[in-house]
């Protein structure tokens, strides 16, 4: 891809564990902090199998005429709620107002994961429990695609909308589905991100049921839950579940200039591969590809990518078999590598969203984050950022996502001056 082609990014929020001002949110992850802590989002039963998690504190919502109660009264996801802060908050960042004129060359992908499921949960055991009948917008809420909706209602962006699902790797598929209609000259810009809340009892117990969450050994004390996420180390125990929201802004050079809005961050490139070979578990071959195409497709060499923000979930294959693709591709001269994770733990499809984010305000910083609760695998061999940040000048950044289903996205980012 020249580089007149390639997108670039306007403006950028987020809210996660470590906070719902940005940066708030990059002051405590530059700091090593941990936003994981007791899992409070519904009554834990006796026995429940994960106490800990990574929430969204509440927030003053008066500021936003969108989120007043009457306004949200039938949204009662929280991704709803989120979202459309996230994107309000990155449009204001980027200084662009949506403007009936611009309206149908604005594309909405924002997208979801796992969606308002919390909603149908709540209704179905109201049902059961009480007789009484769901609400009228519980389908509403539970509808994947209705987040991207919301976000077009909010904006007035009429433009081409798609909701992209693969996943934990949802947020980089949202951005690369928007970079593609810039570059098929369907949108001039995208409003592009992904939203989750997967902290509702059945989906925990059942990621904890499949050995994916984290829970510690049976007969051991439970665990500072700020230590308990612990990407590529020796006693990684799966991955802590949390919530979140990321977006992106994303315009051509030629809509940028015209509005007279400065960037500084590239899409310079994306791969995207399917393993076709496990429903959880990842292959190393299709890994290394995926990340080799979003090289190649930035038009350069693996030896020009300065710093990796990785998958990197804790769990016990995904985190070394990440480890044994990036050392295909870079040989012993892998790139420093940071696991957001381990701070905020797996917002599943918002995470690589707000990774993503953490990774380029890095580039904008010259730092790479610190991978907290870091003790070293000795079979994992790469250069993991650990203790504290390190300042690092990075032209380059190769961002990775993974998803269920063998889905892969990943993306490498290029700082301009």
């Amino acid at each position: 891809m020249s580089p007149d082609q390639r997108p670039v990014i306007l403006g950028y929020d987020a809210v996660s564990p470590l906070g719902v001002e940005w940066e708030d949110q990059w002051r405590r992850a530059v700091k090593g902090e941990s936003g994981i802590g007791p899992l409070t989002r519904f009554p834990l039963r006796e026995g429940f199998p994960v106490r800990v998690a990574g929430q969204v504190d509440d927030f003053d919502e008066t500021p936003y005429p969108f989120l007043k109660p009457r306004e949200m009264a039938h949204w009662t996801s929280p991704i709803f709620r989120h979202a459309l802060l996230v994107v309000h908050r990155a449009l204001r960042r980027a200084g662009l107002p949506i403007t009936p004129e611009e309206a149908p060359r604005v594309a909405v992908t924002f997208s979801t994961a796992v969606g308002g499921l919390d909603a149908v949960i709540a209704a179905d055991r109201l049902l059961v429990s009480e007789g009484r009948l769901p609400h009228p917008f519980t389908n509403a809420n539970s509808c994947v695609n209705m987040v991207g909706g919301k976000v077009s209602i909010l904006t007035g962006a009429t433009g081409p909308i798609c909701s992209p699902i693969t996943a934990c790797a949802t947020g980089s598929s949202s951005l690369i589905l928007g970079a593609m209609f810039l570059r098929q000259g369907m949108a001039d810009a995208a409003i592009c991100g992904a939203v989750d809340f997967s902290l509702v009892e059945p989906i925990v117990a059942g990621f904890a049921t499949m050995n994916g969450a984290y829970r510690p050994k049976e007969g051991r004390p439970e665990e500072d839950p700020r230590a308990v996420s612990r990407p590529f180390s020796r006693n990684r125990r799966g991955f802590v579940i949390s919530e979140g929201a990321g977006c992106f802004i994303l315009a051509t050079k030629a809509f940028a200039r015209a509005h007279g809005i400065p960037w500084r961050i590239e899409v310079a490139g994306w791969g995207m591969t399917s393993d076709a070979y496990h429903f959880v578990a990842p292959k190393r071959e299709t890994i290394r590809r995926c990340m080799a195409e979003a090289v190649e497709h930035a038009g350069i060499a693996p030896g020009d990518v300065d710093a990796v923000n990785a998958h990197a979930a804790s769990t016990r294959v995904g985190d070394r078999v990440e480890a044994e693709a990036l050392g295909d591709l870079f040989g012993d001269r892998i790139p420093p590598v940071s696991a957001n994770k381990s701070q905020i733990g797996h917002a599943m499809g918002a995470s690589s969203a707000i990774e993503a984010l953490l990774g380029i305000e890095g580039m904008l910083r010259d730092t790479v984050l610190p991978t907290i609760n870091y003790d070293p695998d000795p079979e994992i061999v790469l250069d993991c950022v650990s203790g504290e940040a390190r300042r690092r000048e990075q032209e380059f950044l190769l961002k990775n996502a993974f998803g269920f289903g063998g889905c892969n996205a990943c993306i490498v980012f290029r700082r301009v001056e």
